[in-house]
Parts: C-alpha cells; sequence; structure tokens
C-alpha cells in the first residue's frame, strides 16, 4: 500500500502562526512534495527489487551470501522509508549563492538524479551540525525542523551572516528550550539537534582509541550512538559484513532506553551488549559482595593467571607407548609425543590444539606403518578405536570447561599459589570459596579468559561426532555404490564412477552434520564503542580487546562518574590496559539538565572530587529543586502525574516503590546513563559516603531533565 502523505508537511500551532507565513515556508513546501514524488516511486522500486530477490534462487556459497547481503539491505532501506515518510528531513542550510541544500537521515534523488536529501553522514552535509557563528563554514543559515506525527511542528532558523530579520530567524533560545522537551520510555529522536563539538567528535576517525569524556548531560551517548552510525557509513572496513561494530552499555535498563536510535538511523545489524552479556555465565552472576576480592580480581595481573593454569594441562607424555593393531604393533616414542604436541601453531586454543595434536600422532603412527596389506584408511580406523592411546592424550592434554579450569583457582589454594605467585598466603585465603561455580561479575573476565585460552570444548566433542556422522554416511554410501554396481548390466558400466572418492564425498549431506550456532558477541570486531567506561576493571578492559585486535575503540565516560574513583588520567587508565593510541575529545556543555539541578548537584561531587569536570548547563526550566520528607513520596508522584499527561519519571532510592509505564523505580547504578523528566531522590545520604555515594548521588540527581525533588529522612 503506497504512503500517504499530508498536503502540506506544515502543522504549526497559532502561538507560531508568524511562522506559517507563506514567505517563510513555501520554498520548503515545494520540496516537500517532490521528496513525497520520490518517495513513493522509491518505496515502489525497492519492494519490487524486494520481492525479486527473495524470489531467487538461494545458491550456494558466495552467491548465497550476496543475496542475503541485498535482501538485508533492501529490506533496511524500506523500513527506514516507510518509518519515516517526509520526516526523513531534518532541515536546510542555505550558501553565500543562496543554494538551498536539505540534509535527511539518508541520501534520496528523484527520477532525473536531482539530489533531494543529503545523508547527514556526508561530507557535504558537515556544515548543517558544525557551522557556528566563529565558523559559519560556508552557510548564510540553516534551518532545522520539529516533526511530530509526520508534520512539522516548529522550525528555527539560525542566521550566519547578513539576513533579514524576521519571525522564523531565533536566537536559539526556542531551540535550546526544545532541548528540554518531554522525555518518554526510550531515548527521543535527536538527530536534527546535534550541536556542533558533538557533531566535531561523531565524524572523527576510526584509528586507536577516541575517548569522549563530558559530564552529565553533554551529550555522550548521543555521540556514541551516532558516531556508530556515522563510522558505519564512512569508514568501508567496519561494515556489517567486514567486522562490524559492538555497542557496549552498562546495563539492561539503558540498551532498553537506546534501542530504537540505530535502527532510526538505518543501521540494524550493530550487536549490543553489556558485559553480562558476552558470556552465557553473567546472567547469573551477582556482584562481589566482598570489596577486597572484587579489587584482587579486577586486575590485568589476575586475568594473567589464566595462562599459567592452562599450561598446567599441557605436558607431553615422558615415555613411549606400544601401540597395538590388528596388523602390527608401533612404538610411539618421547620424541614423537613432543613431535606432535609441537604440532599447534601460536596462540591456537587449549581445546582446538588437542585434535591438532591428535592428528599429527595419527600421522606419526601412519608414516611407521610398513604392512602393505593394510590400507592407510584401514590403520587409522584401528588407531582412532584404541582406547588406551586416546586416554593417554586425555591425561597429557585433556579438554578444559572454562568454569572449571576459574572454579578450581577459587577452591584448590594450591593451584591459584602456582598459577598466581605473587599473591599473598592472606589473599589466597580470601579468594577461595565453598561453592566453585558461584558466579560474581568479577569472575566475567577470568572466565572469558579462560574461554578464549581454552575454546569452546565441545568443539572437540562436536567434530568427532561430525567425523562419525559422516564416516557412517559414508559407509552406508559405499553399500549403495556396491549394489548399484554390482547389479549394472549396462554396456559401459556407468555406476562404477560412483567409487570415485570425490563423487562419494559429494553424495553425503552435509546439512545432517551438527555444528553449532555462531556466537555474535564472540568477534573479532573491526570497532567497539564502549558507554559508561570509566566504571570497567581492568580486567573487564580484557574482555572488549580480546574482541578487538584492531585496537580502534569509541570509550564514553566522565571520571566524576566513577563510582570507585578515577584519580589517574584517561591516557594512563588506557595506556596501562593496552591501548596506546588514544585522543581526548572532550564535551564542556551540558544540553540536558537544566541550570536549577545543576546548581544543587555540583557541591554534591565537589564535596568528593574537587576537580571533577561539572559542564556548563546552558538551560533553565524555571522550576526550582523542591525538598521534602519522604513520606510525601506519593504525594509528589501523584501531583507529578496529574499535571502531566505525557512525560516519564523516576523514583531513585526507594525499592519498595513499585514502577510503572511512566513513573520508574530505580537504583543509582541502573539509573545512569538514563534520562527523565522529573527525578524523585528518596533518602539520598543512604546512598552510601565517600567518592561512592557521592557519585551516587550526584548521577541520580542530574538524570533530571525538567524538575529535581529530593526527600528526605
Amino acid at each position: 500500500m503506497p504512503q500517504q502523505f499530508p498536503l502540506t508537511a506544515f502543522h504549526l500551532p497559532e502561538r507560531r502562526a508568524a511562522k506559517a507565513d507563506p514567505a517563510l515556508i513555501e520554498r520548503d513546501e515545494e520540496h516537500f512534495a517532490a521528496i513525497a514524488t520520490s518517495l513513493e516511486a522509491t518505496t515502489a522500486e525497492l519492494t519490487g527489487r524486494l520481492d525479486a530477490a527473495r524470489r531467487a534462487p538461494g545458491g550456494h556459497g558466495t552467491a548465497a551470501l550476496e543475496r542475503d547481503q541485498e535482501v538485508h539491505r533492501l529490506t533496511a532501506r524500506l523500513r527506514t522509508l516507510r518509518r519515516f515518510g517526509l520526516d526523513l528531513c531534518l532541515g536546510r542550510m542555505v550558501d553565500a549563492n543562496g543554494e538551498a541544500t536539505y540534509v535527511g537521515r539518508m541520501g534520496l534523488t528523484d527520477t532525473d538524479g536531482r539530489r533531494l536529501l543529503l545523508d547527514w553522514r556526508s561530507p557535504a552535509a558537515e556544515p548543517f551540525f558544525g557551522a557556528t557563528l566563529a565558523n559559519p563554514m560556508g552557510l548564510v543559515s540553516r534551518r532545522r525542523y520539529r516533526w511530530v506525527g509526520g508534520q512539522i511542528s516548529d522550525y528555527w532558523d539560525e542566521a550566519f551572516g547578513d539576513v533579514e530579520s524576521s519571525a522564523a530567524l531565533d536566537d536559539e533560545s526556542a531551540f535550546i528550550a526544545s532541548l528540554g522537551a518531554n522525555r518518554s520510555a526510550r531515548m527521543r529522536d535527536v538527530l536534527g539537534t546535534i550541536a556542533a563539538d558533538q557533531d566535531a567528535i561523531i565524524r572523527a576517525g576510526s584509528a586507536g582509541a577516541l575517548v569522549v569524556d563530558g559530564g552529565p548531560g553533554t551529550g555522550k551517548t548521543v555521540v556514541a550512538l551516532h558516531r556508530t552510525a556515522y563510522l558505519l557509513y564512512s569508514d568501508p572496513r567496519l561494515g556489517h559484513r567486514r567486522g562490524g561494530v559492538l555497542f557496549v552499555g552498562p546495563h539492561e535498563p539503558y540498551l532498553d532506553y537506546v534501542s530504537d536510535v540505530l535502527p532510526s538511523l538505518g543501521e540494524e545489524g550493530v550487536q549490543t551488549c553489556t558485559l553480562r552479556d558476552l558470556l552465557p555465565e553473567g546472567a547469573a552472576a551477582v556482584p562481589e559482595g566482598d570489596p577486597r576480592v572484587a579489587a584482587l580480581k579486577s586486575s590485568a595481573a589476575m586475568v594473567a593467571a589464566i595462562e599459567p593454569a592452562v599450561r598446567f594441562s599441557e605436558h607431553p607424555p615422558t615415555a613411549g607407548v606400544l601401540v597395538e593393531t590388528p596388523w602390527a604393533d608401533l612404538w610411539l616414542s618421547a620424541d614423537d609425543w613432543a613431535e606432535a604436541f609441537d604440532a599447534p601453531g601460536a596462540g591456537t586454543p587449549h581445546n582446538e590444539a588437542r585434535d591438532e595434536i591428535w592428528e599429527a600422532v595419527l600421522a606419526i603412527l601412519l608414516d611407521k606403518n610398513e604392512d602393505d596389506e593394510v590400507t592407510p584408511d584401514q590403520l587409522r580406523r584401528s588407531l582412532e578405536a584404541n582406547r588406551e592411546l586416546r586416554e593417554i592424550l586425555h591425561r597429557a592434554w585433556p579438554l578444559l570447561e572454562p568454569t572449571d579450569l576459574v572454579g578450581d583457582l577459587w577452591t584448590v589454594p594450591a593451584y591459584l599459589r602456582l598459577c598466581a605467585p605473587w599473591l599473598e598466603p592472606d589473599e589466597i585465603r580470601a579468594l577461595q570459596r565453598a561453592d566453585a561455580q558461584a558466579w560474581t561479575m568479577a569472575d566475567l573476565p577470568l572466565l572469558d579468559a579462560a574461554r578464549q585460552r581454552l575454546g569452546d570444548p565441545e568443539a572437540s566433542r562436536r567434530a568427532a561426532r561430525q567425523a562419525r556422522a559422516v564416516a557412517a554416511q559414508q559407509a552406508e554410501m559405499a553399500d549403495v555404490v556396491d549394489h548399484l554396481i554390482q547389479t549394472d548390466d549396462s554396456e559401459m558400466h556407468l555406476m562404477s564412477m560412483l567409487r570415485g572418492a570425490d563423487l562419494q564425498r559429494a553424495l553425503v549431506d552435509q546439512a545432517a552434520v551438527p555444528t553449532a550456532d555462531p556466537d555474535l558477541l564472540a568477534g573479532p570486531f573491526a570497532h567497539v564503542v564502549v558507554d559508561e567506561a570509566q566504571e570497567l576493571t581492568d580486567a573487564e578492559w580484557q574482555m572488549l580487546l580480546a574482541r578487538c585486535p584492531s585496537r580502534s575503540f569509541t570509550i564514553v565516560g566522565d571520571r566524576a562518574q566513577a563510582r570507585h574513583g578515577f584519580t589517574e588520567s584517561w591516557q594512563s587508565r588506557l595506556e596501562r590496559v593496552g591501548l596506546d593510541r588514544v585522543i581526548l575529545a572532550p564535551l564542556g556543555v551540558n544540553y540536558r539538565t537544566p541550570a536549577e539541578v545543576m546548581a544543587e548537584a555540583e557541591p554534591v561531587i565537589r564535596a568528593a572530587l574537587p576537580d571533577a569536570n561539572v559542564p556548563l548547563s546552558i538551560r533553565s526550566s524555571g522550576i526550582p529543586v523542591v525538598r521534602g520528607a519522604v513520606a510525601d513520596l506519593r504525594t509528589v508522584v501523584d501531583g507529578w502525574l496529574a499535571e502531566h499527561g505525557d512525560g516519564i519519571a523516576c523514583v531513585i532510592g526507594d525499592p519498595s516503590f513499585v514502577g510503572t509505564d511512566r513513573v520508574r523505580s530505580l537504583t543509582p547504578t541502573l539509573a545512569k546513563g538514563l534520562e527523565f523528566d522529573l527525578v524523585v531522590l528518596v533518602d539520598p545520604d543512604s546512598f552510601g559516603e565517600g567518592i561512592e555515594g557521592a557519585v551516587d548521588r550526584y548521577v541520580a540527581m542530574t538524570r533530571a531533565t525538567q524538575q529535581l525533588v529530593v526527600l528526605e529522612g
């Protein structure tokens, strides 16, 4: 069904009647009419191409991959077109020659090839976001639209040159006020409001580690998300089929909050997760209860203890063995064992290396055979069935489970002392626990390192099952071929061709062979984006470095929001964990948090961190911070709901409060990265003392975009 477009793109309320003057919007109306025509034609064309691609034969190999890629690309583009319609257009910019260029979420041309919308990520669109009075970048004016229900409810003009004053030329106050519009359960669309300082960071190159450092409300998350979309568009190394991008957030409420942003930018293939999601054990992991134990496990040195823990189980037999077969006894010497154990290449995961060692052992024994009456296949089948030979290999190089290896560290003191000799005796005792696999968040980096170093133990078992399945099919096929040949009475005996090895392999149904589902978060990724990165420990950084060999990162955070302190510089921290190319990109303007709220929040964080990077708030809500008693909580919430038909609030600090669709109930930790029209802090003094308590109070207070209420005692 074709899209229906309104007769006019503008639906301005009465209080903005001056902006409806035809002299101000007639040019836009003509352009939107052309966009509507092009959208209808483009949607019809893409629909036809998608239907044809889906009807096309699936094919095999590269052909199947290319077909799937084309279907994915067409589907994503169609979804974006149908989702937005005319509001693909973000605004327009006018140069010194009076030429207007319209910028959109994606590029669009008419049937004659005339550019109707310039993709916001293209270099030519940069002035739309980056132009300032100090550096107009060739522009005379810029217009931004605010869309509601598919029509423009407001727009803002900014003049960079000598432009006559009119009702449409704002002093940016209306535009800034729009940044305080009501929030919802999902991050609202902010592409049209990206500021010059944010855009410069979004468009920075992908080499090395770019640190986006900024306080509350500076748009760090906005930058992180839009930079992800920009890099996928502009950097050919980062495409979904060429490495892709991993986006890591601090917790599930955050991922839910931002889940709509990347799809709205036309990027639906980005893998998003929390650190918990990187491992199956993460789902049930609990916070580490003992701060001392958490600190011991947080170091990169503890992660490095996984290597000697694995090597402890990698020792070639020191004695030879006589391997019996039905045809001859073959001697496998200690030197032969050593040769086989040297077969795996450097960096081969332990469990995969075991399979390579087994193949090397079989090859050595096959070379020792001098009996011409036995075929290599017969001898190999005999050796593979030799239980004693397999048991010797299992003792010398056992299959290891990551959970067993890490669990042994926490239950066998001598093993931990061997793998981490720098630990003091009392530290070793502190790390021991009764339940080896009672996983905590602090265990996850070690489990991940063990998984990376060991590989999937099930892969070896799966390979064995696969070999058995193929062998069974081949044996069955051989019987069928023998029968066909025996009953072939053709003159040329064509059935004898079936004895060819290549043809017999082709007759095996590989689809029937057991395989594993891919781990979409295992990497490697070409680029990793990390939000709220100030909270990551050195050990947790190793989890991300293992998934990004290129060391190409966008790192977003605020040192003043680190719950456990962050006294060093970003450069020092990141160089210590393994990132040596670090560029700092600071953000210092608070677009979100009203000045009234920041006036209350700043002293809270400076009391604990005098040098905290507190951003300058450029917006005022006109609503003072209100203080009251904890007993007033329900009255405050009900009163706000009665006065506000939309928007979203959050109660922070009262676990007994049951949230609703419009009033969330969160801890300070789970509120990090989110924003709400109203924030009600309940007994903030109970959040704790020292840096951790101050950070929790500061973070909770600065979630408010309009009003903050503090309820005490």
